[in-house]
């Protein structure tokens, strides 16, 4: 399976992986702000989400398909999508 965060000639992109608790040893990643627009990559049927808040390790984010979903970081990645 490619890495997602290469493209087709195996350069780095522009993908950062907000990742939950227990992946950054129970910080959660600072790049997860309200305003940003992100992409749950297991769920692509939610669409694109505008994060709302982020307490602790979870996170709000409003989803165009599913409305607003609470997501527990320490079980979750989300992909900021910068081309929105």
């Amino acid at each position: 399976m490619a890495d997602p965060r290469t493209d087709e000639g195996g350069e780095i992109g522009l993908v950062l992986h907000v990742l939950g608790p227990r992946a950054e040893g129970g910080r959660v990643n600072s790049l997860l702000e309200p305003g940003m627009m992100v992409r749950h990559p297991e769920r692509p049927d939610l669409g694109l989400g505008q994060v709302q808040s982020v307490i602790g390790a979870r996170a709000t984010v409003n989803f165009e398909h599913a409305g607003k979903v609470v997501i527990d970081l320490r079980h979750a990645t989300l992909l900021p999508d910068f081309q929105s």
